[in-house]
């Protein structure tokens, strides 16, 4: 990796605590943590990156924008920190790629608390379908219009219970337009779920414990925690009530009981 290829991020709280690092979504930043950063830096030391291609971390090689990049990316900055083993609490994207470094840098993590996160998806031609999905929006993110990108991407089912607050939805929007386009389009065809093998073979073999949280209205993502847990029993499966696929968001009370209580255990 190039010395300039250095992840952006944004720490806080007590350096003798545990560490806990926190992995965004797709076209999210670490700035999306800083309510709970905040909320938990009594017990915790935390770190919050800007994953390539968001919010400050931009420009990098282009391996960078790969899951295996953005892994070393991440050991990278860890290193840089002296950070060893911390919990790693990803969402969405953040959360496959925590689950992809727990089970790849099996000794630079204790623990994992996944968030609205999937071990990729399975079948070669529903990754292939996806792929052609992703490099669709990839083009539009390219020539489009971002504002119009950003309004079809929260109308999409998967959002609709975030949506039911209207000011939640213009907070997230309004966050979204920090990125800048063509970095997005340059994660989304490195990153996206269609170009990671999956990981569903893999997690029998996971070697720490995790916390597979999804929100009861988010049917795809509450299957497949019940389902990750019936594959390991390391891995334990909790739903939200009443919240969707950004749990974070929209139950935060709930979500930081879940991970205080997570860390706690640790």
């Amino acid at each position: 990796m190039r010395p300039t290829d250095n992840l952006n991020y944004q720490v806080y709280g007590d350096r003798r605590a545990p560490p806990v690092l926190f992995l965004h979504g797709f076209m999210g930043s670490s700035a999306d943590w800083r309510d709970e950063m905040a909320a938990i830096g009594d017990l915790a030391f935390c770190i919050a990156l800007d994953l390539p291609g968001h919010g400050a971390s931009l420009e990098l090689a282009p391996e960078a924008y790969t899951v295996e990049g953005s892994s070393r990316a991440v050991i990278h900055t860890l290193d840089q920190l002296d950070i060893e083993r911390p919990v790693m609490a990803g969402y969405s994207m953040g959360g496959r790629l925590a689950l992809y470094l727990a089970l790849h840098f099996t000794d630079r993590c204790t623990g994992l608390f996944l968030e609205s996160a999937s071990p990729g998806v399975e079948s070669l031609e529903e990754r292939k379908v996806r792929r052609e999905a992703d490099e669709e929006k990839a083009e539009r993110l390219e020539t489009g219009d971002f504002e119009q990108f950003l309004s079809d991407w929260y109308r999409q089912p998967l959002f609709a219970p975030l949506a039911r607050d209207e000011d939640l939805l213009q907070q997230t929007i309004a966050a979204r337009r920090g990125n800048e386009p063509v970095e997005l389009a340059r994660s989304l065809r490195g990153m996206g779920a269609g170009n990671q093998s999956s990981l569903w073979g893999e997690l029998g073999g996971l070697a720490v414990p995790a916390l597979a949280v999804a929100g009861e209205l988010d049917d795809k993502y509450a299957t497949i925690s019940s389902r990750m847990a019936t594959v390991n029993p390391r891995i334990v499966s909790e739903l939200v009530r009443g919240v969707g696929h950004n749990v974070h968001d929209e139950a935060p009370a709930e979500y930081l009981a879940l991970l205080e209580r997570f860390v706690g255990t640790l």
